[in-house]
């Protein structure tokens, strides 16, 4: 999925300035973002008090809406570089081109993982015709700088390991939780899982105490480390953590992001990251002028020109909020 605001800022994300050595109880509300002309979506990171997690960058949770007389995600052919996509449903389908060539829809609990590596272009669109409701998070995950320039690719994996116990079922997307291993390609330390929470479950997910956490609420009436958690808001934890507290009222779904804490500064801007100001002004301009991104076939519609860069060089530095 794409950054679609025309008047995008360069963030200044990672390195250890602002992570939290001991678990906190930090509750991150979302900015409210239009993608298309029927879907809303709430960004959770980069957040003003919070830029990653471990390794993940950047957070969207949208829905549920219903699309049944609405066209849908509607996102046209757009770059990336230096990260990963992931795509993640509970409903509907969401179609994948990319200038790879590849032709893949994602459908709920079906892992979508596109590695830019040095440069990619993709689109995502609801099938025509598509299912009535749609609900899901996309994510996106920065690559450390031994693996930024790494070849392009995309995965799709329909079936992921899953860890159980009394009132809990968890899908493991990315990374390893409690002994189970995503086969979705990772660069660095992190988990990314899919929590279902039956109502009147009380139970405890076992953590990595040198990773930091946060759990992004999809549905339902919850309570983290006996905190509330609303859909659409995220509950960041810190580090230091062997273990975490869960509580449902009622079914709820959760997703748990962790990571060891991402020790590099990066540059991100629109829908590319960098290591410099200079490196993300020639990503758009390639973009803009040249075939570095190759193109994306088959998607009814023009591709998404780049916004303005803000002039002003941002490099990276120590503590940013």
């Amino acid at each position: 999925m794409s950054n679609l605001d025309r008047q995008a800022s360069v963030a200044v994300c990672g390195g250890r300035g602002f992570v939290v050595a001991e678990p906190v109880r930090e509750l991150l509300s979302p900015r409210r973002v239009q993608l298309g002309e029927s879907t809303e979506v709430r960004r959770l990171l980069p957040n003003l008090g919070r830029r990653m997690v471990g390794a993940w960058a950047f957070v969207d949770h949208y829905g549920p809406d219903d699309i049944a007389d609405e066209p849908g995600m509607q996102v046209p052919p757009h770059p990336h570089m230096g990260l990963q996509t992931v795509s993640w449903l509970h409903d509907g389908e969401v179609l994948h081109r990319d200038s790879l060539g590849s032709l893949q829809t994602v459908r709920p609990r079906e892992l979508g993982l596109m590695t830019s590596g040095r440069a990619i272009s993709h689109s995502e669109e609801s099938p025509r015709p598509h299912a009535r409701f749609l609900h899901g998070a996309q994510l996106w995950v920065a690559l450390p700088d031994a693996h930024r320039e790494v070849s392009p690719h995309f995965q799709h994996h329909a079936d992921l390991p899953v860890v159980t116990a009394p009132g809990l079922s968890a899908t493991v997307i990315l990374g390893a939780l409690d002994g189970a291993v995503s086969p979705g390609t990772t660069y660095s330390p992190l988990v990314g899982a899919d929590l279902s929470l039956a109502g009147g479950a009380e139970t405890r997910l076992p953590l990595d105490p040198d990773f930091e956490y946060a759990v992004l609420a999809m549905s339902g009436e919850a309570e983290v480390d006996g905190v509330p958690v609303l859909p659409g808001s995220m509950l960041y934890l810190g580090c230091g953590r062997t273990e975490l507290p869960l509580r449902a009222e009622s079914d709820a779904g959760l997703m748990l992001l962790g990571g060891e804490p991402f020790e590099e500064e990066i540059v991100m801007w629109w829908n590319f990251i960098g290591r410099s100001h200079e490196k993300i002004e020639a990503a758009r301009k390639d973009w803009m002028e040249s075939t570095r991104f190759g193109e994306v076939t088959g998607y009814d519609g023009d591709r998404l020109p780049a916004p303005e860069l803000p002039p002003v060089a941002l490099k990276p530095r120590g503590r940013v909020r």
